[in-house]
């Protein structure tokens, strides 16, 4: 809150934060305009029929892009495809040895990953739109609950919904670049924290207040909050946490200069991977029951898999989707942090662990330590991921809990990154102590810090000022008194010099009188010496 009104008190940042909200503004919008050729109506009724949270790949779309897809909306597909194209781009580094090269040119590497980015998302988006108006259109995108959603099911109707939806994505990535680059916060990360809090908080306050306030459970309610808040408060307190490796680097002379001979750390996270494997889990266990809609309902493997696998309380569910996340956190680790490449380029700068040989030892250390890491951060994803199935569980919430395991790492995870950003940009205009102490430095102004204190303070504060006064005036009367002494002796100094040259020049005088004195005395005695002879 602190960080926000110093933030809402500085010009530029106050403009970056109100520039965010309009761009979120337009994308709340956006996912309520349907899109041409959907009967608007028959959606809303089928909404209606699927207020659930679901942790399969229709729920993750759908918990991404604010509700959108199931109301087959302009911005339908929301961010999820250009989530899925960064992740496929960052794993083909390990297959594509020309995305490696990109990756470590730096700058204009990235740039070029990023353009390809773009143009898979567009690509990923276009396969998305189709697969979505087909189930749709087909009835399986609500479980055969439904209408007709769409009434016209010409190829030419579904290409312009195509090219809509389409759009509607480009325009997404184009507005969270935006924010990424105008704003504060990434903008992609802020996107879908709005989209998940537009039906989070909804669904919390329906546990309470139920269907217009009749079957609704108020002790439910609070305890899934406390859960909630506790939940939120250990993963802000892991995801702070760090792993420093101590460095030091050797001095190097470089021409006339010497380099180096400082010592930093090396900061390794708990969990390192991210929302990632919940999400990967999540999407492959999708995919049987995406088949098996597909399928006849009386045969035994759509019977097997709609009762173990469509089910996310069930046993078999349970103990898949643990084994995948604990799989995914240390394939996608690896992939992210690669021991050989940090060790050789600490190697590069005269870099190297204390104890520990620069080269394949340190490679080795870092092996051992990223292990232990994801070990711990393996359990914490867990645990985390599997506490919404067991309060559905406990309290018989029948898949009704807002949150899941993945929302839940979404909204930590984006409220501290934001919030560390905006305290990073409000440090840039607002400072305490740099030239002056007791100063603040407010947009190019310097501004006395002012100090909260009770009225005994205050008072105090007054005499101490009231003394203070008291003191600088005898300070000014004892320096005028001295600069007059210093005048007076300067002035006296200026008349004994005056009277000792008058002193010295009336001696010369005379002296000079003497001796003409006496040289005309000395003549008047030649002369009568001359008389008498």
């Amino acid at each position: 809150m602190r960080t926000l009104i110093q933030a809402l008190k500085t010009k530029e940042l106050r403009h970056k934060i109100l520039f965010v909200l309009g761009i979120i503004v337009i994308y709340r919008i956006g996912s309520f305009i349907p899109t041409p050729g959907v009967d608007y109506k028959v959606v809303q009724q089928c909404v209606g029929t699927m207020k659930t949270a679901q942790e399969n790949f229709v729920g993750l779309v759908n918990l991404f892009s604010g509700g959108a897809m199931l109301q087959l909306s302009i911005f339908a597909l929301g961010v999820m495809p250009y989530i899925t194209a960064s992740i496929v781009i960052q794993l083909l580094r390990v297959v594509i040895p020309r995305f490696e090269a990109l990756h470590k040119e730096g700058q204009s590497g990235e740039t070029k990953l990023t353009q390809y980015t773009r143009y898979l998302t567009i690509g990923l988006a276009i396969l998305q739109s189709t697969t979505i108006l087909v189930t749709a259109r087909s009835g399986a995108l609500f479980n055969y609950q439904c209408g007709q959603v769409i009434p016209d099911g010409s190829v030419w109707n579904l290409v312009v919904m195509v090219l809509i939806m389409t759009g509607g994505t480009g325009l997404i990535m184009w507005m969270a670049e935006l924010i990424t680059d105008k704003g504060i916060g990434q903008g992609m990360s802020v996107l879908i924290f709005m989209s998940i809090c537009s039906g989070f908080l909804p669904q919390l306050w329906q546990i309470g207040w139920g269907t217009n306030g009749k079957n609704g459970n108020w002790t439910y309610f609070g305890i899934v909050v406390a859960v909630l808040v506790v939940i939120l408060i250990f993963v802000d307190f892991v995801e702070l946490a760090q792993r420093r490796i101590p460095v030091q680097y050797t001095r190097r002379m470089i021409g006339r200069k010497m380099y180096g001979g400082s010592s930093t750390y090396l900061p390794l996270k708990i969990n390192m991977s991210g929302v990632i494997p919940p999400i990967f889990a999540s999407s492959i266990l999708a995919i049987p029951t995406l088949i098996a809609q597909f399928g006849k309902s009386d045969q035994k493997w759509v019977k097997w898999i709609n009762t173990n696998l469509a089910n996310t309380t069930s046993i078999w569910y349970i103990a898949l989707y643990a084994v995948m996340i604990v799989f995914f956190c240390f394939f996608y680790t690896s992939i992210t942090f690669d021991p050989d490449e940090t060790a050789d380029n600490m190697k590069q700068y005269g870099g190297f662990i204390p104890g520990i040989r620069a080269g394949s030892a340190t490679s080795r250390y870092l092996s051992y330590v990223m292990n232990r890491l994801n070990t711990v951060g393996a359990i914490y994803l867990l645990f985390v991921a599997l506490i919404p199935t067991m309060l559905i569980m406990i309290l018989k919430l029948n898949n009704k809990l807002p949150f899941g395991g993945t929302t839940i790492l979404i909204i930590a995870g984006v409220g501290l990154d934001t919030l560390r950003q905006a305290k990073a940009q409000t440090e840039q205009f607002q400072y305490t102590g740099f030239l002056l102490d007791d100063t603040d430095h407010v947009e190019g102004k310097d501004v006395k810090t002012a100090k909260k204190s009770s009225t005994k303070v205050v008072e105090a504060n007054d005499d101490q000022v009231a003394v203070t006064d008291e003191a600088l005036t005898k300070t000014e009367d004892v320096a005028d008194a001295s600069a007059t002494v210093v005048e007076n002796s300067e002035n006296t100094d200026i008349e004994t010099t005056d009277t000792v040259s008058s002193e010295t020049a009336d001696t010369e005088t005379v002296d000079s009188e003497d001796s003409t004195s006496n040289a005309k005395s000395s003549e008047d005695d030649t002369d009568t010496d001359d008389k008498s002879e």
